[in-house]
């Protein structure tokens, strides 16, 4: 983070986190709360190491850090973690795609993880996930530039991980018709009418609105051909995840805070991961393609996902898709391996 970065999110939160003097003593000044917070989220250390690092108690450091996270979150959701509520807002996000990632009609691609913590207090069972750690939920929308559109943080990880999807305010609002999507239209050179989608992985179920992968291996070729396309458009939101945890090294080992405070943090996160992609080195750790289109794993690959604290969403099984939602797919499989839709370098990565 700049110096001007810096300024710049002090000016914003300042007003929320500033602390009036009193006859007794002088405040921790805006600044050092703002400075305090973003070395725990860049570094990981826990409240006693900042302690010796800060001069400040452990017991002030952990309000200062859910104070300013929630400021974070309060001030900047508005302008860096808002979704597109109109159409050409959304047209624009899928010529993004279009563009950087040949997947025509996407308007973002979902993904989520599991935020490890240590188990709450008097919770029982109600966070413990399905790989038997306790956990909370972080499901997002990305763009083509792997910026957030919609977060959905805090869905206790007991939850069945379809479940937390479709209990969200976006899935809501799919059904119901309320994003302000565009509306369907026709492929470039075809004639059936399709509609806006979201690419995600098998851990969702196929919808007109939400694309996935065909199941199982051994696919027939233009299957395959579907499938690495898609999987070029849907990797932006794993590179989201693996840029976040790059950068934020707090997200590397499990959080030692109650589920309220465990969300605050994340949210926080996720404006600072989209305020800080303004600037031209914080996404140099994502995967790029070279020349030939082979991928080159990003810097964020050689260290991982912290697989034991970021887990993956658990596969979605048993679905019934509807026909309606599996002829969008076959749609968007024809078109892939049309004159209009086919990329040549295509074909030897499937």
């Amino acid at each position: 983070m700049s110096a001007s970065d810096l300024e710049t999110l002090l000016r914003m939160i300042g007003p929320s986190i500033e602390k009036k003097a009193t006859s007794m003593r002088d405040p921790i000044s805006s600044k050092e709360r703002l400075v305090v917070t973003l070395r725990f989220l860049a570094s990981g250390d826990s409240y006693h190491s900042l302690m010796y690092a800060f001069r400040i108690p452990v017991c002030t450091i952990s309000r200062i850090v859910q104070e300013v996270c929630a400021a974070l979150y309060e001030r900047g959701k508005g302008e860096f973690l808002k979704t597109p509520s109109e159409e050409e807002e959304w047209k624009t996000v899928a010529k993004q795609f279009q563009d950087t990632w040949n997947f025509p009609h996407c308007l973002g691609a979902l993904d989520g993880k599991h935020v490890v913590m240590q188990a709450p207090k008097n919770c029982g069972s109600l966070y413990f996930n399905y790989k038997g750690s306790h956990s909370i939920v972080l499901m997002a929308v990305a763009d083509a530039e792997y910026r957030f559109l919609y977060c959905n943080i805090g869905c206790n990880g007991r939850v069945a991980d379809g479940g937390v999807f479709g209990n969200s305010s976006m899935a809501s609002s799919l059904e119901a018709g309320t994003m302000s999507l565009p509306a369907a239209s026709p492929l470039p050179g075809r004639e059936l009418n399709t509609p806006y989608v979201f690419v995600a992985d098998d851990a969702f179920a196929l919808k007109t609105y939400m694309m996935k992968p065909y199941p199982h291996k051994n696919q027939p070729a233009l299957n395959r051909v579907f499938n690495y396309r898609l999987s070029r458009a849907r990797r932006v939101v794993e590179n989201a995840f693996g840029i976040m945890a790059n950068r934020f090294r707090v997200l590397r080992r499990p959080f030692n805070l109650q589920p309220k405070a465990t969300t605050t943090v994340v949210s926080a996160i996720c404006i600072l991961h989209n305020y800080l992609l303004r600037s031209s080195h914080y996404a140099d750790v994502s995967d790029h393609e070279d020349s030939a289109h082979s991928i080159e794993n990003g810097s964020w690959r050689e260290e991982g996902m912290p697989e034991a604290n970021l887990l993956p969403i658990e596969p979605a099984i048993g679905h019934n898709h509807s026909l309606s939602a599996k002829s969008v797919r076959e749609e968007l499989k024809e078109y892939f391996v049309s004159t209009e839709g086919e990329v040549e370098w295509q074909y030897k990565f499937i």
